[in-house]
């Protein structure tokens, strides 16, 4: 098998993993000594276990959107929507694989906002979406 569809399909799975709260199968694909990083924290969370018991122990109810994944090689990106508590959340999460696993994880985080009124007439709706005002 092509190792991006091997790479591709261990990516859907921890996203479907994610969102059913299944632990051990999330955080199956990051190596075990695998680096998370989110910078608008300045955290830095350094192995698996540390990982995954900083995701398994967040006190919100979570779900997981993934709007798009993309990436060849041992560079993969995935934007998703997280909403926490019925909050939605985009994230964009940037994967550094090697020998079939996560090795670096950059996770940005970013609340919704409104559109100005000067770029009305500029923009269109996103498909799927309406767009927010101020």
């Amino acid at each position: 098998m092509d190792p991006d569809i091997r790479t591709r399909d261990a990516l859907e799975e921890h996203w479907r993993a994610s969102e059913r709260g299944d632990i051990e199968s999330e955080h199956a694909i990051y190596a075990e000594d695998a680096i998370l990083d989110y910078p608008q924290s300045g955290e830095r969370f350094r192995g698996r276990a540390t990982i995954s018991a900083q995701r398994g122990g967040h006190p919100a109810d979570r779900h997981f959107t993934v709007h798009r994944i993309v990436g060849f090689g041992d560079l993969w990106v995935s934007e998703c929507v997280i909403t926490y508590d019925g909050v939605p959340t985009y994230s964009v999460s940037v994967m550094e694989f090697a020998h079939g696993q996560v090795v670096h994880e950059t996770q940005y985080f970013a609340d919704a906002f409104g559109a100005p009124d000067w770029r009305r007439a500029l923009a269109e709706p996103m498909p799927g979406r309406n767009i927010a005002r101020d």
